[in-house]
């Protein structure tokens, strides 16, 4: 396993420069990263005390600083200690303000203020708190998305990241022998329903993180853990999914963000078809 040192630089949040990284380190899972997080750079105070870290820990240097001044400072100083200098944000600006003819605001997190956009997640992440593991049930009308699915496949997680996306997101548990929410089945008259999928996972995979969970519960629940038991608790929410003809996603192998991602394409669609 070989590491490196990885100098992460934004005059911001530093949200944006540790997303970017974290994609493009994923590709690398040979190297153990030791990340050095400089966030709200906006003097050549501060950035001197970066350019100090780069002398004690040389590596690679990504960083989002719209100050022009700051920009060429740590440019310099990283080509005079022969290091990466990696703009994350420069050629995506430079294009679009060539594109629309137009110079950008060079204001540091402008991203972050506190528009519609903000209150909206905000608005939404109450939301799906509120409406976590079946809670509310009675006004599910109001919900952009409902998650089904057996315990343990990422539900909550799931209407989480959605909520941060903006989206309201509710789900609702499936469990065996137990009628979901009558309310469910009425939303699709709604002139602008809400877009309901159901998960699904293997039946290895689902045992593992059952087991796993129980273990650091210190608990034992025999039908919880049962493969005959979860195979038929499987098997009947995927038969709901094809009767009511809800979206069904297999989260066996995706992460949260990739069933997300495909939750909000299905969402994309639904909005699509009903518009015209």
């Amino acid at each position: 396993m070989e590491d490196f040192h990885l100098h992460l630089v934004s005059d911001s949040t530093g949200e944006t420069v540790s997303s970017v990284s974290r994609a493009a380190m994923a590709q690398f899972d040979q190297v153990e990263v030791q990340e050095h997080i400089w966030t709200l750079v906006r003097t050549k105070g501060q950035l001197e005390k970066v350019l100090q870290s780069l002398d004690a820990n040389p590596g690679v240097v990504m960083y989002t600083l719209v100050n022009p001044d700051l920009r060429e400072a740590l440019r310099r100083g990283c080509n005079e200690r022969r290091l990466p200098c990696i703009p994350i944000l420069g050629p995506v600006i430079r294009e679009i303000s060539a594109y629309l003819n137009m110079e950008a605001s060079q204001k540091p997190g402008q991203q972050h203020e506190l528009g519609d956009d903000y209150y909206e997640r905000v608005a939404a992440i109450d939301y799906t708190l509120a409406h976590d593991d079946g809670q509310g049930h009675w006004e599910l009308e109001s919900a952009d998305i409902i998650v089904v699915g057996v315990s343990r496949t990422s539900k909550s997680p799931t209407c989480i990241y959605l909520a941060n996306r903006g989206y309201k997101a509710a789900n609702i548990p499936f469990v065996g022998g137990i009628e979901l929410p009558e309310k469910l089945f009425q939303l699709h008259d709604l002139r602008r329903p809400p877009l309901i999928v159901g998960l699904t996972i293997s039946l290895d995979r689902l045992l593992q993180i059952r087991k796993s969970r129980l273990l650091s519960l210190d608990q034992q629940d025999s039908n919880y853990v049962d493969s005959e038991e979860v195979q038929a608790e499987i098997d009947a929410s995927k038969k709901v999914y094809r009767k009511q003809g809800w979206p069904m996603i297999d989260v066996t192998r995706r992460s949260v963000e990739e069933t997300a991602a495909l939750i909000i394409n299905y969402r994309r669609k639904q909005l699509e078809r009903l518009s015209q």
